[in-house]
């Protein structure tokens, strides 16, 4: 549930859960079940009270919300967001770049050609996932990309973070 539904929007949801036979019993905020699923209510309910940061950035939207947790249960103290910040603009500027390297290397323009900039675009997406865990090198490899030439690059994760420098810093604003 969008942490920003106002009442009708709730109460769409609920008629809707109803409408199919669900028998809905409480709506909940996303940072509700970040909380949930990893277990933080109950991995630090014996540390006293505790302040976490929950940090989303998600395909489309960015949010950050600040949750106190005490013997297991867990109130939301705020929330902000950023409807225009998302994990898909990781991924344009991932695009945009792999594109500057193909054009550079081939002397060839993918940009009117959208089943290459699908392709490349499942590529980055695939890659920017990587670099956002534990891995710090990942490769960009496509067959026949473009014209039957084929595309390989590497990016390690600090390129990765000088491409999206703007994006991170726009993200500091809610926190």
């Amino acid at each position: 549930m969008s942490a920003y539904f106002n009442d009708s929007q709730r109460q769409a949801t609920k008629d809707m859960g109803v409408i199919v036979g669900l028998n809905v019993m409480r709506i909940i905020n996303e940072p509700t079940p970040v909380v949930i699923a990893y277990d933080l209510d109950r991995k630090i309910a014996s540390q006293g009270e505790k302040n976490v940061m929950i940090f989303y950035l998600g395909g489309g939207t960015f949010y950050v919300s600040l949750i106190t947790i005490e013997e297991g249960m867990f109130e939301v103290k705020a929330t902000d967001r950023d409807t225009h910040l998302g994990g898909e603009d990781l991924e344009n500027c991932m695009v945009n770049h792999f594109m500057k390297e193909f054009k550079r290397t081939h002397k060839k323009d993918i940009i009117g050609n959208a089943k290459a900039l699908h392709r490349l675009r499942t590529t980055c997406e695939r890659a920017k996932r990587a670099l956002l865990s534990a891995i710090t090198r990942t490769t960009i490899e496509i067959n026949s990309l473009y014209e039957g030439i084929n595309f390989y690059s590497t990016i390690i994760r600090d390129q990765f973070k000088e491409l999206n420098i703007d994006l991170f810093k726009k993200s500091m604003d809610p926190i």
